[in-house]
């Protein structure tokens, strides 16, 4: 099994911190979480702003890069395909 990370950066450009998943689905529901957190701060005054982004790193050849998946789909493609949650 090809091991996973999510990376998240909650105010660019600081460095990102990292979370060891176990699959793609984990990581979807950590991003959406790290979102909605980020979201609910800036709605309820706790930060002024913020500029944040995240994704998925697979571990290949000695190296993290971008994970995708067979059909060439990246983490954002396959959060934006997920129905609303209501």
């Amino acid at each position: 099994m090809r091991e996973l990370r999510v990376w998240w950066i909650p105010q660019v450009p600081m460095r990102p911190f990292h979370v060891q998943v176990g699959s793609p689905d984990e990581a979807m529901k950590i991003l959406t979480i790290l979102a909605e957190y980020d979201a609910f701060q800036f709605e309820n005054n706790v930060k002024p702003d913020y500029c944040n982004m995240g994704g998925l790193e697979v571990y290949e050849d000695g190296e993290w890069c971008e994970w995708h998946d067979e059909y060439g789909r990246d983490i954002e493609d396959l959060l934006c395909e997920q129905p609303e949650a209501e």
